[in-house]
């Protein structure tokens, strides 16, 4: 069962559940479906904390802008002009980022208390019901997202909705990972398997093209330095998959730890979070958020987010920890 964590000022209470296996111990919070922390070791057997977060919950109620952790939806990512049309309507939506909606909007999941229950011996079941019109999305859809750690410490977490009126859906989790415990995370490798890009405006919206990576600053099919300067959709190579598939792989030379990436999903954004002010520094986590591509609603040529009533969305993404 989970442990008392806070309670927020409407009395509320917030609920931490621990769950360990294999040399990896993993916390999450029924608020946001948080993942607070992820300790796991380094080649000399010591472990670090290696994702942001914050010690209490007034960390995340006073710093909520990076979403630290956080399962974001109804809809990860940008939706242009706050709407979208769907089925001949237009949906408007609460802007929260200049004229566009970003993860949700200013009360999407991340801002939430889920309810969680026990799912086996070494994972928590977090549930909640989105009402009709919760931030302009429509339809009632009902959404659960297990988070659990497998035989080799491998933390997955998997998603399952169902609507009652056709909406659309986009979930991920936003840690930002920082394999060396602390410090900045330039000098992390990372490989990804992403041979295209999308593009963005001013307003990180995309254009609509799917760019080759050759030759630019975004090809990361061979492992190399992050650097900084990303906040931006790749294109995974193997599209959307019924099963996880491997791809990216993100290095710390220094502690040894590496940190793999598993998705269902045919995108990943790539964040490195140069605008983190205090208590944390620009650079100092990087996120890996495994998603479908922003702005999809507004672009019939990226692969659907629309989910319909007799439709089980389905999504599943698995972060593994090794050391070398």
């Amino acid at each position: 069962m989970g442990e008392l964590f806070g309670t927020l000022s409407d009395g509320t209470a917030v609920h931490r559940w621990t769950l360990e296996r294999a040399g990896t111990r993993v916390e999450v919070l029924t608020y946001g479906g948080i993942v607070r922390s992820v300790q796991v070791p380094d080649r000399e057997g010591r472990p670090a904390d290696v994702v942001l977060g914050f010690a209490g919950l007034d960390g995340y109620l006073a710093h909520p802008g990076p979403y630290f952790g956080a399962l974001v939806g109804r809809y990860a990512n940008r939706i242009a002009g706050a709407r979208f049309p769907l089925d001949g309507a237009v949906h408007t939506l609460e802007p929260n980022d200049g004229p566009n909606s970003l993860h949700g909007g200013a009360r999407g999941f991340a801002r939430r208390v889920w309810a969680a229950e026990p799912a086996g011996r070494h994972g928590v079941r977090l549930h909640r019901v989105s009402p009709h019109g919760e931030e302009g999305f429509p339809g009632r859809v009902e959404v659960s997202a297990t988070y659990s750690l497998d035989a080799s410490g491998a933390l997955r977490i998997a998603y399952e909705a169902v609507t009652d009126a056709p909406t659309v859906l986009n979930l991920t989790n936003h840690s930002y990972f920082n394999l060396a415990g602390s410090g900045r995370v330039g000098g992390h490798e990372l490989r990804l398997a992403a041979s295209r890009f999308t593009p963005v405006d001013a307003d990180l919206i995309p254009t609509g093209v799917l760019e080759d990576v050759t030759g630019s600053r975004f090809d990361f099919r061979a492992a190399r330095q992050v650097g900084s300067g990303y906040d931006h959709n790749f294109v995974l190579d193997k599209g959307v998959t019924g099963a996880p598939e491997e791809v990216a792989e993100l290095h710390d030379p220094v502690s040894g730890r590496t940190l793999t990436v598993a998705t269902t999903e045919p995108g990943l954004q790539l964040y490195t979070a140069d605008h983190l002010t205090a208590p944390f520094a620009p650079g100092g986590g990087i996120a890996l958020e495994t998603q479908h591509f922003p702005d999809s609603p507004n672009r019939p040529r990226f692969p659907s987010t629309v989910l319909r009533p007799g439709e089980v969305f389905r999504s599943e993404t698995v972060y593994g920890f090794s050391v070398g």
